[in-house]
């Protein structure tokens, strides 16, 4: 078989994905602590990239590449990569959404779960022989609220989890406009996750029109005191607001997996210094990025991407 070119894997990946590339004839390279200052010279002659967060897939690095046939992204959220830019050059972009959308989707009702019922610090106490009861008296998921925001794989994936704990479910998406499970009240606007929710769910992409995406005035417009949750795109969420929001008690509680800089030592300084506030907080759970990234989400990410190279017939 004579080899279709060679593939830079410039993302941790399962070995599914190299092997079945190698099986259908390309060569792969790994460089999965490549820099952007060294990635024009390394993709200079290869037809396939595989990314994930590390390489931003612009102008310079797609135009470094000119026999560059298509790019795979590891997750969801094609912010990496311009997307136009490289259609407009014959590239084809490949997400993998449906790899980690599980994997996220549980990781918030953990975080949730956590918040609701105090586990991370009654869990504490006991281990230090503290036995507060009273204190620790949780809430229950039964009956309440929650807003999804986005409601692509990952916001139906959380859905159809919290489904099995009888809430009800509002969610809005601009885009999506049909196909919303009978389970789910959908929302033309978010005038009734503003007047109903007690929490919300962030699962938008990065882009221009999401960048605080939640900030004083959609704070401003919740009816009700509210949970939080953050497992999109740090940038969503406006640190300043939130800490604004939970120091007021407007927000009663927030789940943080991603942050507006990661790590949280590389923000600036004033939005640095209300996040470690914000962090020190007892009502905040918070983790480090790790909701899609579980050892199935990367294998279900690396069949997903191998399979639609392939069945692209590059």
């Amino acid at each position: 078989m004579s080899s279709k070119g060679k593939v830079i894997i410039a993302a941790p990946v399962h070995k599914v994905l190299i092997d079945g590339l190698i099986a259908a004839g390309y060569t792969c390279e790994v460089h999965e602590h490549i820099t952007q200052a060294v990635a024009p010279a390394v993709v200079h002659d290869c037809v396939g990239i595989i990314t994930s967060t590390r390489l931003m897939l612009d102008q310079a690095l797609i135009d470094a590449a000119p026999g560059l046939k298509w790019i795979g992204r590891m997750g969801s959220g094609m912010e990496v990569i311009d997307v136009p830019y490289a259609q407009g050059k014959g590239v084809t972009c490949f997400g993998s959404p449906e790899g980690n959308c599980n994997a996220v989707a549980e990781h918030a009702v953990g975080m949730l779960l956590t918040l609701t019922r105090k586990i991370i610090w009654s869990n504490a106490e006991v281990k230090n022989s503290i036995w507060k009861r009273d204190e620790n008296r949780g809430i229950e998921l039964e009956g309440k609220t929650i807003g999804i925001i986005g409601f692509g794989h990952t916001g139906r994936a959380l859905a159809k989890k919290l489904q099995g704990f009888d809430m009800q479910i509002l969610a809005y998406d601009k885009y999506v406009q049909d196909d919303f499970p009978a389970y789910v009240t959908q929302c033309a606007d978010l005038t009734p996750i503003f007047q109903q929710a007690d929490m919300i769910s962030f699962h938008v992409p990065q882009q221009p029109d999401t960048k605080h995406y939640f900030n004083d005035v959609f704070m401003a417009a919740m009816m009700k005191d509210f949970i939080l949750i953050n497992t999109s795109r740090g940038q969503v969420v406006d640190t300043f607001t939130l800490h604004r929001g939970i120091k007021e008690g407007k927000i009663i509680g927030a789940c943080l997996d991603v942050f507006e800089k990661e790590p949280v030592t590389n923000m600036p300084a004033d939005r640095r210094e209300a996040m470690e506030q914000l962090l020190a907080h007892p009502a905040i759970v918070a983790t480090p990025h790790i909701a899609g990234y579980t050892f199935e989400a990367l294998f279900k990410m690396s069949n997903f991407l191998l399979n639609k190279v392939l069945d692209a017939h590059f």
